[in-house]
């Protein structure tokens, strides 16, 4: 009698576990939809990083020496102070601080003698700036290129590389 209910207490438990419908996954499936594309996701990543695209270190360029190397020099301009052309009747000023980066030790004797006529260039152009032409990155990144354009004219045929804004206050 005690194999009968224990033949019993199995079954209910087998109906108890059995849900119409639902059913178990075989080997082939579980390998056809669950470690297939766990096995190509591993592989293409791994192919990735050994190419280099997705991970890995970058490693950095070699340094240069000796003759070929490049020595960046920069020169630093007073700082300037200039009122904003604007409609209203209250004044706007802008208070900028700006050094420039050069490719050799050569130019630097060349912008002081005219480091005159580059503070002259730059506050003609700034005087006639607006507020809204300074506004966001774009505003900034086109006085950038503005004022490297000016200053390659006046100290031409040194060479500025750069315009780098040290201090830029819009008051």
């Amino acid at each position: 009698m005690s194999n009968v209910a224990a033949s019993d207490d199995f079954e209910i438990e087998n109906e108890e576990d059995y849900v119409p419908g639902k059913k178990k996954l075989s080997g082939k499936k579980i390998v056809m939809f669950i470690a297939l594309p766990l096995l190509l996701v591993s592989a293409s990543v791994t192919a990735l990083m050994l190419t280099g695209v997705v991970g890995g270190k970058e490693t950095p360029p070699p340094a240069q020496t000796g003759p070929t190397a490049v020595q960046t020099v920069f020169f630093d301009l007073p700082e300037m102070l200039v009122n904003l052309n604007t409609a209203g009747r209250r004044p706007t000023f802008l208070k900028m601080q700006v050094s420039l980066e050069l490719e050799n030790e050569a130019d630097v004797a060349r912008l002081r003698t005219l480091s005159p006529r580059i503070i002259d260039n730059f506050q003609v152009y700034l005087r006639e700036l607006r507020i809204d032409d300074l506004r966001g990155s774009a505003g900034v990144y086109r006085l950038r290129e503005e004022l490297l354009a000016r200053v390659n004219a006046a100290v031409r045929p040194a060479r500025v590389k750069d315009v780098l804004f040290k201090e830029m206050l819009v008051q």
